[in-house]
């Protein structure tokens, strides 16, 4: 299972802000030169059809919709990210957010070693997990 987001022209950009903060290879296909080209406005021939950011912690599909198709910025998905190292967790956090809001600090909770939640300057909203070292005592 992987998330798929549906964007109004922007989806590159989004695309090389989730690259630059989560690292790993992009894969891209334009509309320019292809029949979905059929269903977009003029001088969308460099909007992405289809995108996938192939990371470490999994996949990101995003996609320039063609009009009326695009998701409400935010939406009901927050993607969770699952870190195995408190630096860089807390480095991940720091470029998701960057620009955005930050909902919940990077910071050690009753549940995690670190835990934080933000909504990046997309409006898609993250949550990047430390797991606790032992199973909390109840």
């Amino acid at each position: 299972m992987r998330p798929n987001l549906h964007f109004a022209g922007i989806a590159a950009d989004v695309l090389n802000h989730y690259q630059a903060a989560l690292g790993g290879e992009l894969e891209i296909t334009r509309y320019g030169g292809t029949p979905a080209m059929a269903q977009m406005p003029a001088g969308s021939e460099n909007k992405i059809a289809y995108g996938r950011l192939r990371t470490a912690f999994g996949e990101i599909d995003a996609m320039d919709a063609p009009p009326g198709r695009a998701s409400e910025v935010g939406g009901n998905v927050t993607i969770a990210i699952d870190v195995d190292d408190a630096h860089h967790g807390a480095n991940v956090f720091a470029k998701l957010s960057e620009g955005g809001e930050i909902i919940l600090p990077y910071e050690e909770t009753f549940y995690a070693q670190r835990f934080g939640m933000c909504a990046d300057k997309f409006g898609v909203r993250w949550m990047v997990n430390l797991a606790p070292v032992a199973a909390v005592a109840r």
